[in-house]
């Protein structure tokens, strides 16, 4: 390597740089170096495009002026092909979130707060960053338009879905390309967009501190990318409850910058969800299909199962795109052609073969499920396959949330818990539920089924519905001894409840009231 960024950091610092070490690269063709010295450390950059080089420095400095987590830019050659910035550390957050990923999606309080710290911070990026910014700096495009949206979905089509094999109408497509592009510019508010905003480009400085990099493809968009740029990374495997959870995060935050109508907030970002799904298949296509790279092969199952679950959950109004895209859903793989077979989706677990029909007879032991959630948000799904359960709406009793004290309250809080036990319509609510659910649990565990569900709702979930919930989990627990698992998903909450009883079916049935404590007693409650 020659000497210029040693020159640099001497500049800088007035001392000589001792040590350079080479970082490991990332996707792009610039090459990072760590140099160190008396003085301390910093991080020296050679990118061969001169215009992304002046794009990423103009941004830094522009947003650090905003007072903006970024790194500062300390130093640059006149050719702006080599400068020094800010060592933000060795640690990204998608690091210090790799245990939760490698384990299928099982993120830690600790991993999730990381996480709640990262997105609360973009509104902040995409509203106070694009104050004053000039866009004609951007690289290489200064904006999110119709061009560059039809170029991605054009990338879907010939580096992804020509690949499949799946036969499309390419008119009939096109249509809906051009439909969608148009609902995607409905909303075309001036805000910074990231473009790259996922857990690689962000660094933990001081080991809990989010600081943003890699923007410089950044341009002037809608505010829904970045959020499904982030949340639908297809290898991150986030739930849909801790998706929900961060979005609400997300829109604390930005109701500071602007008024929010969830329900035309959720439209949209549907739309850009879409969007982003075909564009990363694009990608995914180019690099694995075409560069035959086996991480991105490997990229395409978990993506598709994502794109499944949004068709699933959403209404979109192009029929015949859906039609193409559930057409590619169902395929299990295929050949490129050479003998290389690939696998487009992970097989799914057994427990779906079958839906609305119990496998489970004599199989045992009976694991309960239960759940809080807003009716805003939809119920939540079953994932077992049996496609049986019950969905208690509570929005029948008295709503905490109408009073300003409990606003930023759950039903786990003893503010809460004492309102609604005061008011007494919860507990006579549940007196119903107890006998219906102990009626049903009691059965199952007789018949040897291994699942079922409760789910209740209310308006936001957040104080009736959470209330229940727990209570109900905590009841079946206690009383049967079985396995339970409860899920506050729009509190991004979840609660494993071990079962405790080693003991035979019918000594199970048989332990009703009578061997419960006084204050477990369902009349008593």
């Amino acid at each position: 390597m020659d000497n210029i960024l040693e020159n640099l950091y001497k500049e800088k610092y007035g001392t000589v740089c001792e040590t350079v070490v080479k970082l490991q690269g990332s996707g792009s063709n610039r090459h990072y170096y760590r140099l160190s010295g008396a003085a301390g450390t910093c991080i020296g950059v050679v990118g061969p495009s001169v215009d992304e080089n002046k794009s990423f420095i103009y941004m830094a400095r522009h947003f650090k002026e905003q007072g903006l987590p970024v790194p500062e830019v300390y130093l640059v050659n006149g050719e702006y092909t080599h400068y020094i910035q800010e060592d933000l550390g060795t640690v990204s957050l998608f690091e210090a979130i790799k245990e939760g990923r490698e384990k299928g999606g099982e993120y830690t309080q600790e991993h999730i707060e990381l996480l709640k710290k990262t997105i609360a911070k973009l509104p902040s990026m995409q509203f106070k960053g694009a104050e004053g910014m000039d866009w004609d700096q951007c690289y290489p495009l200064p904006e999110m338009g119709r061009a560059s949206i039809q170029f991605d979905l054009n990338y879907f089509k010939y580096d992804f879905l020509k690949f499949t094999g799946v036969d499309f109408h390419e008119f009939k497509l096109e249509m809906d390309f051009h439909a969608l592009t148009e609902d995607l510019l409905s909303d075309s508010e001036s805000t910074f967009l990231y473009r790259d905003f996922q857990a690689r480009n962000v660094m933990l400085k001081d080991g809990d501190d989010p600081m943003f990099i890699d923007f410089q493809g950044g341009r002037r968009g809608p505010l829904y990318y970045d959020v499904a740029s982030f949340l639908w990374q297809a290898s991150a495997k986030y739930s849909s409850a801790l998706r929900e959870y961060l979005i609400q995060i997300y829109l604390r935050e930005l109701r500071k910058f602007k008024e929010v109508d969830e329900r035309t907030f959720y439209k949209n970002l549907n739309l850009w969800v879409l969007f982003r799904l075909l564009q990363v298949l694009g990608a995914y296509g180019f690099r694995g299909l075409f560069e035959r790279k086996k991480h991105f092969i490997d990229s395409i199952a978990p993506a598709l199962q994502s794109l499944e679950h949004l068709l699933d959950t959403n209404d979109f109004q192009y029929p015949y795109l859906i039609k193409v895209l559930r057409d590619v859903i169902a395929l299990d793989s295929f050949d490129l052609g050479d003998g290389t077979r690939v696998q487009l989706r992970e097989p799914k677990p057994l427990t779906h073969s079958k839906p609305y029909a119990s496998k489970f007879d004599n199989k045992g032991p009976l694991r309960v499920r239960v759940f809080s959630f807003s009716f805003w948000k939809g119920i939540p799904q079953d994932e077992s396959g049996n496609g049986g359960g019950y969905v208690f709406d509570v929005r029948c009793t008295h709503n905490p949330g109408r009073y300003p004290e409990y606003k930023h309250q759950t039903g786990l809080d003893a503010p809460v818990k004492q309102f609604l036990e005061k008011d007494g319509e919860i507990t006579v609510y549940l007196r119903s539920v107890y006998k219906l659910a102990d009626a049903h649990v009691e059965r199952y565990i007789k018949r040897g089924f291994t699942n079922l569900m409760f789910c209740f709702g209310c308006t936001g979930g957040q104080h009736r519905s959470v209330y229940a919930a727990q209570h109900l989990a905590e009841h079946i627990n206690k009383k049967y001894g079985i396995e339970v698992e409860l899920l506050h998903r729009e509190q991004g909450i979840s609660q494993h409840f071990e079962p405790f009883q080693v003991k035979k079916t019918e000594e199970i049935l048989q332990l009703g009231n009578r061997q419960l404590p006084q204050s477990l007693r369902l009349e008593d409650f």
